[in-house]
């Protein structure tokens, strides 16, 4: 039985797992899950199958298919410009599709522990004059695009995989889940031309770019909410647990602090020197990437569950120098970022048409144009 008024969104972060069934036919119609904060993948699979009964028992149906969000602290966006040269002819739609397969293929020769989930069409130049979007019907001697591809390490992918080919489950689409959630929020600053967002994970941080409101870079680092976790840790001499309650919950459970003789004052210096840290990694790379002299010429905002210590009342204790917007994310909020980004609403992505799709040409069954 396969799925028919819903479709389902799972977005597989290190430390959580959120779901979310929309309706095809009525879009009030909706239903979110998400497990518990997860220390290790011990369990997933079987935190993977709660989430799938509950979903199953609200939509009444089988769960047979799902997109999946992911991030990972390997992934890498890849620019290229790639160009051709014409006899001064009309332009075709498959110019461009050759064009855009020409510098895939150099990104998966060059990248080959890399799968492409993204694909970015930022600015076409025909004969030295610049577009954002193609033109119809231009005479063109020489094009020139340049394309940015958002990657995912195969062994990542896999990994996901497994789990859902373990309970008969196939994968529609795969979405890095930190491009998903800008494309979906920007627009909530959308009098904002140069904005930002730095998502705090896990085990990584990534920055997601924007210059006159298209994409410019996406960046990955390293470090996370996780090494906030692990400096309290080792700074108090606790245990991983609870240096994550403490980290979570410092400035409102005294009993911790109290059982383990703890200075809370303690605690919030190890928390706000690793958030500057990261702060200002992620400001380094902005200003390294789009050549910035100044930071306050881009608007940061900064979100993901590892940013969720710092709240507005604790803004103003942190010495970065650069305004911050702190945005809080709910599950609706996460899963709702793949849904629209799945319906084509970012009009210069490539849309990859799955491979199971049946007996066409060669190009549609890689790619269908700003659907």
């Amino acid at each position: 039985m396969k799925n028919k008024n819903f479709e389902l969104y799972f977005d597989c972060g290190y430390s959580k797992i959120r779901a979310a069934a929309f309706s095809t036919n009525d879009p009030k119609n909706k239903f979110y899950h998400e497990c518990d904060f997860l220390y290790d993948h011990t369990n997933l699979e079987t935190e993977i199958q709660k989430i799938i009964s509950f979903l199953e028992e609200r939509t009444n149906e089988y769960v047979k298919d799902v997109t999946l969000m992911i991030d990972d602290t390997k992934m890498k966006s890849i620019g290229i410009s790639i160009s051709k040269k014409f006899e001064s002819s009309r332009l075709q739609k498959e110019d461009i599709q050759f064009l855009i397969q020409d510098a895939k293929q150099q990104i998966l020769r060059n990248y080959f522990n890399q799968n492409i989930v993204h694909i970015i069409i930022k600015n076409y130049t025909i004969d030295g004059v610049k577009y954002t979007f193609l033109p119809d019907n231009i005479d063109c001697k020489l094009i020139v695009a340049d394309i940015l591809f958002i990657c995912l390490p195969k062994n990542v992918i896999e990994y996901y995989k497994n789990f859902f080919t373990k309970l008969d489950i196939s994968i529609n689409q795969i979405f890095c889940s930190s491009y998903s959630k800008s494309i979906n929020y920007k627009d909530n600053f959308s009098l904002i031309e140069n904005i930002s967002f730095i998502d705090m994970g896990f085990n990584k941080t990534s920055v997601s770019c924007y210059v006159n409101n298209e994409i410019a870079f996406l960046d990955v680092l390293p470090v996370g909410g996780n090494h906030i976790t692990k400096d309290i840790s080792n700074v108090l001499k606790i245990n991983f647990k609870d240096a994550e309650n403490l980290k979570l919950s410092f400035d409102t459970d005294q009993k911790l602090l109290k059982d383990k003789k703890i200075s809370p004052d303690l605690v919030q210096q190890i928390i706000f020197a690793r958030i500057e840290e990261i702060l200002e990694l992620s400001s380094k790379s902005i200003k390294l990437n789009l050549n910035l002299s100044q930071l306050d010429q881009c608007k940061l905002v900064l979100m993901g569950d590892g940013s969720k210590i710092l709240d507005n009342k604790f803004k103003e204790k942190i010495s970065f120098s650069n305004d911050i917007d702190l945005l809080e994310e709910t599950t609706e909020d996460i899963c709702q970022s793949g849904f629209k980004l799945s319906r084509g609403l970012n009009k210069q992505e490539v849309v990859v048409v799955p491979k199971k799709q049946i007996k066409q040409g060669f190009f549609e069954k890689l790619f269908h144009f700003f659907r």
